[in-house]
């Protein structure tokens, strides 16, 4: 929850907790919105640029934590394939759900607080 907290204090038009959809991305320049979203501690947000590929992402070697009553970290580039067959590539961390509670699944989205997982 903290991640999200960070990220809604610094962009509070476009990250919007209490509503949904949650980001607008229309609530700030592209400039802004790339370098919060590369901010995040996490990595549960991510950005692609159109027509353009995002060569700022640093490979790391892969690295697993599990933090207790929260998320499964992921440090290091993972190419993630979703249930419906999307493909996505996340670099530096990735913040999986271990509660079953989030609304971004697979990734954490703070929801294991309130759910008071404990693992």
């Amino acid at each position: 929850m903290h991640s999200l907290w960070y990220l809604c204090k610094r962009l509070p038009n476009v990250f919007r907790p209490k509503v949904r959809p949650w980001v607008n991305i229309k609530g700030a320049d592209t400039t802004a919105l790339v370098n919060q979203v590369k901010r995040c501690p996490t990595g549960a947000l991510s950005f692609y640029m159109n027509n353009e590929e995002d060569k700022t992402a640093q490979s790391q070697n892969t690295k697993v934590e599990v933090l207790e009553n929260g998320p499964l970290l992921v440090y290091g580039s993972l190419k993630i394939t979703h249930k419906d067959g999307k493909e996505e590539t996340k670099n530096k961390t990735t913040a999986f759900c271990r509660c079953g509670a989030s609304n971004n699944k697979p990734f954490c989205d703070g929801a294991h607080v309130n759910a008071e997982f404990k693992d």
